[in-house]
């Protein structure tokens, strides 16, 4: 099966590709010009699994020697606020006699590490490594790949990559193949509609926000029937819930979005409304912090920075649990205020790499 990410139903905005899709499709048609299966490589098909068979773009391959080879991509990732579209990503390939595994991937220029140094190459992109390159490499040889974003430094200082522990580049991250553009507000009657279906079948839903809280709702049991996706409409997708009869829903979602709704703001998107600084500073004072870790909160950067430094003062689970308090009585507030209904609310936050705090 083949698809196309750029059919959506919304005709004015297109999905793409994520990170990890360039990076793999680069290493394949470096590795088809090296086995001298094809001369000419303008495209390489890539198995997603249960999304089907893609077609992505080579912008250029090249032969370096008799034993390795370059293929370069260009990230699209549709139309979403994504700093990598448009940026080059490589991949150098080499093989060798076996080296006592089949595929290595390495982190090369630009690509970030952790801060123990382990490459920042996650489980997705390594799943699709395995699934499209496994299958081409000779017998009893070893094929090395070495990732390469040219711009990933400088990208990587635009974002908020360093307070994730990603350092000094980007990082191959995500749970799917496919960017859609989730952030379009023509996306939420498509939300809607998915609720209205899901509600037929279950009175007690999780909602998540983003593919990480997709894969921790998962991990704690919902089934696929039971998930529904938000994005930044926390606020309407819990009334709408409500006036169709839901009794109960789980919040599963990173911290730094789902923390805003304990400060009222039920619309998480950053150009509508921020505060969280200021809602995690009264989060401390509540769970009589000292003073000096007060202070340091509100000068930190980002959530995430907050977060590193509370498990470093052994204090991070009475300002989360005080926090998951307030954002269930904030939430069934805001519900009975605009549905005048009762709903059981419970809240699930996890950190940026889906591990629940």
């Amino acid at each position: 099966m083949s698809i196309n990410p750029t059919e959506t139903k919304d005709n004015n905005k297109r999905a793409g590709y994520t990170l990890p899709v360039f990076a793999v499709a680069a290493a394949k048609a470096a590795l088809v010009k090296l086995l001298a299966i094809a001369d000419r490589i303008p495209t390489v098909n890539l198995d997603l699994g249960d999304r089907g068979e893609v077609e992505i773009a080579i912008a250029q391959v090249a032969a370096i020697d008799p034993s390795s080879a370059l293929g370069i991509t260009i990230s699209d990732p549709g139309d979403n606020l994504d700093l990598t579209a448009g940026t080059p990503i490589w991949a150098w390939v080499h093989l060798q006699a076996w080296q006592g595994e089949a595929l290595r991937l390495e982190a090369g220029e630009g690509v970030g590490h952790t801060e123990t140094g382990e490459p920042a190459i996650y489980r997705f992109a390594r799943q699709l490594a395995d699934v499209n390159l496994l299958p081409l490499i000779p017998p009893e040889r070893t094929l090395t790949v070495r990732f390469i974003f040219p711009e990933g430094r400088s990208l990587a200082q635009r974002t908020s990559n360093q307070a994730f522990g990603i350092l000094e580049g980007l990082a191959l991250l995500g749970t799917s193949g496919i960017s859609q553009p989730l952030s379009a507000e023509e996306k939420l009657e498509d939300f809607r509609a998915d609720l209205r279906e899901k509600t037929k079948e279950h009175q007690h839903l999780a909602f998540y926000i983003g593919a990480n809280g997709h894969q921790v709702a998962l991990n704690l049991g919902f089934s696929e029937r039971q998930l529904v996706q938000t994005a930044n409409w926390v606020g309407v997708m819990l009334v709408e819930a409500a006036l169709l009869g839901v009794h109960k829903i789980t919040l599963v979602g990173y911290h730094g979005k789902l923390l805003k709704l304990a400060g009222g703001i039920f619309n998480t998107s950053s150009h509508l409304a921020d505060g969280r600084m200021e809602i995690l500073t009264a989060a401390a004072v509540a769970a009589d912090l000292p003073i000096e870790i007060i202070k340091q909160i509100q000068r930190s950067p980002t959530a995430e920075a907050v977060h590193k430094l509370l498990i470093a003062m052994e204090c991070e689970q009475p300002v989360f649990r005080y926090l998951t308090e307030r954002i269930n009585q904030r939430a069934i507030a805001y519900v009975k205020k605009y549905a005048e209904r009762e709903i059981e609310i419970e809240t699930i936050l996890c950190d940026r790499l889906g591990q629940v705090i």
